[in-house]
């Protein structure tokens, strides 16, 4: 047999030689690296064979031109796994909102290329919160290198509480990413606040007292508490696994103090009670003392009277 026969396979030139046991001519080529998908409409590579007989004569065949067309379309596949990165809320987080905007980058490679991957399926993402599974159509997609930046905002409000949501993407190859599985809580409600002491309105003859109270939150424990008087913070203030505390702090102005106490849940919710109690540090002074009438008769009545000096 004295054909020569050559095949060009994605820009590269291959000789087949001939097989005596087979009676065919035949190459064992390395396929490219890269995925087919992205080449042309029809995801393959062509394949074109040139045979050359001794006289010269030359018939090509390929992918466009000759009987065996189907036969000569390579489809090739690459086999890495797309990732799902930059994702929010992330895993731990405490958000304050029950609608939030769920954010993920969906990409074929690590490196966020595109070049000799088949590429993201935008079709094929797979976002479950809390159960429920994300229409695909309702996850807005934004083309970027490699992939596809997505956002979805739910319309029905999440409950309090922890929630799980989940992604997972395929490639137009079939290649599957790891599902990535994030748990956070939604809180929406202020921690409970509760003070004792002291109680609007109180007066004091000394200027250290007792701030005592109880907070708690049943879904962002633990529960943090700062106490101001007048605008000053007065310290750390430790808060018990019961919630409960109790607080020295002073007063510093003589009359009216203003006393703010916090309590901020994870979530960053806060809820305040304001009490106004006044400091007064000097006795009572008598201005006049009166009994009248004086002197009097027995079994008679009579009125004492008493003035005071004003503050």
């Amino acid at each position: 047999m004295g054909n020569i026969v050559k095949a060009i396979v994605y820009g590269q030139e291959y000789n087949l030689v001939y097989n005596s046991s087979t009676g065919k001519y035949e190459a064992e080529v390395t396929a490219p690296i890269a995925s087919s998908y992205q080449n042309n409409a029809g995801h393959y590579f062509p394949v074109s064979i040139i045979a050359t007989d001794e006289a010269g004569n030359s018939t090509t065949v390929s992918d466009t031109v000759g009987n065996f067309r189907e036969n000569l379309k390579l489809y090739v596949k690459e086999q890495i796994k797309p990732k799902v990165i930059d994702i929010t809320p992330s895993s731990g987080a405490n958000i304050t909102t029950s609608n939030p905007t769920f954010e993920f980058t969906v990409v074929d490679n690590a490196n966020g290329q595109n070049t000799g991957f088949a590429g993201i399926n935008p079709d094929s993402i797979v976002l479950i919160i809390g159960g429920n599974t994300v229409n695909t159509s309702d996850i807005t997609k934004t083309p970027i290198t490699g992939g596809y930046k997505c956002t979805y905002t739910p319309s029905t409000a999440i409950a309090d509480g922890e929630c799980t949501f989940s992604i997972k993407v395929s490639d137009y190859d079939g290649n599957d990413s790891e599902t990535i599985v994030t748990v956070f809580k939604v809180d929406t409600v202020p921690p409970v606040l509760e003070i004792t002491s002291p109680a609007d309105g109180s007066y004091y003859n000394t200027g250290d007292i007792i701030v005592i109270g109880k907070t708690s939150d049943a879904t962002s424990s633990p529960v943090t508490v700062s106490i101001a008087v007048n605008g000053t913070d007065q310290g750390s203030v430790t808060v018990g696994s019961d919630g409960s505390f109790s607080k020295e702090i002073t007063l510093d102005n003589v009359g009216d103090n203003t006393i703010t106490i916090i309590a901020t849940d994870m979530a960053g919710k806060k809820s305040t009670i304001t009490r106004t109690v006044v400091l007064k540090t000097t006795a009572p002074e008598f201005k006049t003392v009166e009994i009248a009438p004086n002197p009097i008769n027995c079994g008679k009545t009579y009125t004492i009277s008493v003035s005071f000096v004003e503050d």
